[in-house]
């Protein structure tokens, strides 16, 4: 990625599996630190590792990188957090009629899991929660919404999403949160990290 930055993936595809091991890997990083690494940032299969090329070259942080990676690490985030959403999206009857259930219990099927943050990123403030069971898996819309408002919650591919400031989307927005996790004034500016759980539940 560049002369300043190295990218460890662990999979081609999102799924839980590897995105455990990215986490897994980003707070190893974060523990045991390297000379020179300036950054340490995970994505949903991924972690990105910025580093400073006066101190360190990408073969010497190759080798430290792989001195650390055991590839039987496990982490988990002590942290949780309840989230209250008001489900009203323009595309919660459409969502609930394609998974074949009413409205009212795909709500309740939402929020019957535990789920856990996949990754932030995107936007700022934006994060992905995962996974919903095969029976709430549903694929992206086939048309992007130019805008959506801060604080939309949001349905696919077995994830629901979070939305802290105003964005496109090409999810099904199924409802909103007063929950905002984004603050440029505040350090660390979101609230949610990867790694931390979350419960969803309705209000009304």
């Amino acid at each position: 990625m560049g002369d300043a930055a190295l990218l460890v993936r662990f999979g081609k595809s999102l799924d839980d599996v590897a995105n455990r091991a990215a986490l897994a890997f980003a707070a190893q990083l974060e523990t045991d630190a390297i000379a020179g690494v300036v950054e340490v940032v995970p994505s949903l299969v991924s972690v990105l590792v910025r580093y400073d090329p006066a101190v360190t070259d990408r073969i010497r942080l190759s080798g430290e990188l792989a001195l650390r990676w055991s590839g039987e690490a496990s982490w988990e985030s002590t942290r949780s957090h309840r989230i209250a959403v008001h489900f009203d999206g323009p595309d919660l009857v459409e969502v609930a009629m394609t998974l074949g259930v009413r409205p009212e219990d795909f709500v309740q099927m939402h929020n019957d899991s535990e789920l856990r943050v996949l990754a932030t990123g995107f936007a700022p403030g934006f994060v992905y929660c995962g996974f919903h069971g095969a029976r709430l898996i549903l694929p992206r819309r086939t048309t992007v919404r130019p805008r959506v408002p801060a604080g939309s919650v949001l349905f696919a591919a077995g994830q629901t999403a979070i939305a802290a400031t105003e964005i496109p989307t090409g999810w099904h927005v199924i409802g909103h949160t007063q929950f905002r996790n984004f603050d440029a004034s505040a350090e660390p500016p979101t609230r949610l990290q990867a790694g931390d759980r979350v419960i969803f539940e309705a209000i009304h």
